[in-house]
C-alpha cells in the first residue's frame, strides 16, 4: 500500500517529472537513487534496453554517519561503473531534493572521474 503523507506525494510528483526528461541509453546510462531512512541504493539503468547494469546499497558499508556512508557508496559505486567502461551518466535524483546524503553520494560520484 502506498504511502498518502503530503511529502510522499510531492517527492512522487517531482520524480515523475523528472523521469519525463530524464533517460539513460547505453552510452550514457541513467544512475537511479533511492533513499530509505537507514541506508542509500543506487542503480546505473539503461532505459533502452530496460536493464540494471549496476546497483549497490550503503547496507554494506561499515561505521559512520548516513551521509559519510553515502560518500563511501558513491566511491565505491564509481568504481563499479567504471569497470563496466562507462564514463559518463546521467544522475537521476529519484525526487528527492539536492542535499545532505543525495548531494554527497553525487559529488563522490564526480570525484572519482564520472562526468554529469
Amino acid at each position: 500500500m502506498a504511502k498518502t503523507n503530503q511529502k510522499t506525494i510531492k517527492r512522487e510528483a517531482r520524480k515523475r517529472r523528472i523521469r519525463s526528461k530524464v533517460s539513460g541509453t547505453l552510452e550514457r546510462p541513467r544512475v537511479s537513487i533511492f533513499k530509505s531512512n537507514k541506508f542509500i541504493y543506487a542503480q546505473l539503468i539503461n532505459d533502452e534496453e530496460s536493464k540494471t547494469i549496476v546497483a549497490c546499497s550503503s547496507a554494506i558499508e561499515g561505521k559512520g554517519n548516513k551521509t559519510e556512508k553515502a560518500t563511501k557508496t558513491g566511491k565505491d559505486f564509481a568504481k563499479q561503473i567504471q569497470a563496466k567502461g562507462v564514463k559518463k551518466i546521467v544522475f537521476d535524483r529519484g525526487g528527492y531534493i539536492y542535499t545532505g546524503r543525495i548531494k554527497a553520494f553525487a559529488d563522490a560520484l564526480r570525484e572519482s572521474g564520472l562526468d554529469f
